[in-house]
């Protein structure tokens, strides 16, 4: 690692933050407009369910393209990386609820692969941090189902 991965890219700031307004959003809207609710919550879990897609797929691209892999076996780590596509996908076809606490669990459990993968590629200082930002306003607002839960209308 090198001096200038101590500094996180302002582009990646802006798109990484920028990731969180589907989600702070849709949260939102789950509060203040209650005549619709089964609608913020589609948008809700699709969007956590394309965004867990997307964090795992991360671990695809350092499998390919980063120098300390070339020496190694990296099937664990494309396998790895369609899991969160899966579980994702399966959080859209179950109950509101049982949705949110997979694609929360999926987010969690994709911040302790990122611990691991960082312990063994040097990645980007600011990557972790940021990642870890990016997981708690992501699960704080899929809670905001269990929350909302009562107030749902039947069969959302």
């Amino acid at each position: 690692m090198n001096a200038s991965d101590n500094a996180r890219p302002v582009v990646v700031a802006w798109l990484g933050y920028g990731g969180l307004l589907p989600f702070v959003g849709t949260a939102l809207l789950l509060w203040l407009a209650p005549g619709q609710h089964s609608r913020w919550l589609e948008m809700l879990l699709t969007y956590g369910a394309v965004i867990l897609s997307f964090v795992g797929a991360l671990h695809w691209g350092f499998a390919m393209v980063h120098p300390a892999t070339v020496a190694r076996p990296m099937n664990g780590m494309y396998a790895w990386s369609v899991m969160p596509s899966l579980l994702g996908w399966v959080a859209l076809l179950v109950q509101p609820a049982a949705g949110a606490t997979l694609l929360i669990a999926g987010f969690l459990v994709q911040y302790r692969q990122d611990l691991r993968l960082a312990r063994v590629l040097a990645l980007p200082a600011w990557y972790l941090p940021l990642r870890l930002q990016l997981t708690v306003v992501a699960c704080l607002c899929l809670a905001s189902v269990y929350v909302l839960g009562p107030g749902l209308p039947q069969g959302a």
